[in-house]
């Protein structure tokens, strides 16, 4: 039988079968559990997180143990949140060689990570994950809207999720997604994951993306749930006109008149699609829209 403790920490990604037997675990579905069993892949989410003793690294998900002890080994402080009650032993006997990581057994979405920054205010906080791929944008957006105190989140998520927060207007990828992160971040693809790097397999390509906070928005915004709420219509019907997107929004009352109006106003063609907009053109939209309220 494997004894955990005597596990080096750097090889816990090639005992994940070992670990799993010994303690009889079972996948859950429901919270999209696929753990990383690639130690290179490891090494390139640490190093491209640019982990430092001055840094407080929030994890989400961290299964096992096997990201948390590469973080914990780089970083001041780790705190390690895990939804599956299940997974709290194998952490505490896994990562029991370190004294700079706390776990936590509870919703990302319910921690105050307002609390933690204001706690730690000499340190910079940092959120590196693999993050289960059916709550990905949930946890993102809920870290940039509530304009969270993170420095950079590097996180593995489906490829196609990370395409589109780093598309450029025009292209097939480029959405409401991609506005939203770009108004907050500056997005760089780190590395492209296969299947093969999880256990269980996943049935589609990851993706490792570094989002980098800006500290200052590329254009000045007023109304911000003014502004979510144009770019999301401005991309919930993809093949129409943004004349008629808005036409068809449930909170705007304009008539196609006047839309047309608002659209001459704002420097745009009547038939111009929304995935033409880039963000400074949809701050100068939202304006508009605003003065028409």
């Amino acid at each position: 039988m494997i004894k955990i403790s005597d596990i080096d920490n750097k090889t816990l990604a090639f005992k994940t079968k070992e670990i799993i037997n010994k303690y009889d675990f079972a996948f859950k579905k429901n919270f999209g559990q696929n753990f990383l069993i690639d130690q290179f892949v490891l090494d390139k989410i640490v190093s491209s997180a640019d982990v430092s003793k001055d840094d407080i690294v929030i994890e989400i998900g961290p299964g096992i143990g096997t990201l948390t002890a590469c973080l914990a080994k780089n970083a001041k402080k780790v705190i390690a949140v895990e939804i599956d009650k299940t997974l709290i032993p194998i952490l505490e006997d896994t990562l029991s060689n370190f004294d700079n990581i706390e776990i936590i057994n509870e919703d990302i979405l319910k921690v105050d990570i307002k609390k933690i920054a204001e706690e730690n205010k000499n340190s910079k906080i940092k959120v590196v994950a693999n993050l289960p791929y059916y709550i990905t944008t949930p946890i993102i957006m809920n870290i940039l809207e509530n304009r969270l105190p993170i420095e950079s989140i590097t996180v593995m998520i489906q490829k196609e999720v990370a395409y589109r927060m780093e598309a450029k207007p025009g292209t097939k990828d480029y959405g409401s997604l991609s506005v939203i992160v770009q108004y907050f971040c500056s997005p760089y693809l780190v590395a492209n994951v296969p299947q093969n790097c999880f256990m269980p397999r996943p049935n589609v390509d990851s993706a490792v993306i570094k989002l980098t906070t800006l500290e200052k928005p590329p254009v000045d915004v007023d109304n911000l749930e003014l502004f979510y709420y144009v770019v999301k219509t401005a991309f919930s019907q993809r093949r129409k006109t943004l004349l008629n997107c808005i036409f068809n929004a449930e909170n705007f009352k304009f008539s196609k008149e006047e839309i047309a109006n608002i659209l001459n106003e704002a420097g745009f063609d009547v038939n111009i699609r929304g995935e033409r907009l880039n963000i400074e053109d949809f701050a100068k939209l939202t304006k508009v829209i605003e003065n028409k309220l």
